[in-house]
């Protein structure tokens, strides 16, 4: 379920950005933020992609 809150808020970053209304502060704050969020997304991804794996070699064997 983190995976899927963190990709929304990614998201919610992203369209704020896109607006183009935030102050210089505002938007390196949302950037800081959305990269620490991909950056917890990627390393889900990886240790979901490491688990899948693991279960496919299980199963050769």
């Amino acid at each position: 379920m983190e995976f899927e809150k963190n990709m929304q808020r990614l998201s919610e970053i992203v369209a704020r950005l896109e607006q183009g209304d935030l102050t210089l502060e505002e938007s390196v704050a949302l950037y800081e933020e959305g990269v620490k969020l991909s950056a917890a997304c990627s390393q889900a991804l990886e240790q979901a992609k490491l688990k899948v794996t693991i279960q496919q070699e299980g199963k050769a064997s």
